[in-house]
C-alpha cells in the first residue's frame, strides 16, 4: 500500500475553521511540519479539502 507524506507549506491564517481544523486533524501543528499517512479515500478527501495549504508526495514501499 502506498503511503503519503503531507507537508504543510502555507498558513491557515484568513481559511475557513473547518479548513484549519482539516490541518489539526491530519496531525499537522506548525509549518513546514510533514507527516506521513497511509493513502485512504479519507485522508485523500482532507487533503482535497486544504490542497492549497499542502504539498503531498507519494511514498512507495
Amino acid at each position: 500500500m502506498a503511503r503519503l507524506n503531507i507537508i504543510w507549506i502555507k498558513s491557515g491564517i484568513g481559511y475557513a475553521q473547518t479548513q484549519r481544523k482539516t490541518l489539526k486533524a491530519l496531525g499537522l501543528r506548525r509549518l513546514n511540519q510533514s507527516v506521513i499517512h497511509n493513502n485512504s479515500p479519507s485522508i485523500r478527501g482532507m487533503i482535497k479539502k486544504v490542497k492549497h495549504l499542502v504539498k503531498v508526495e507519494e511514498i512507495s514501499s
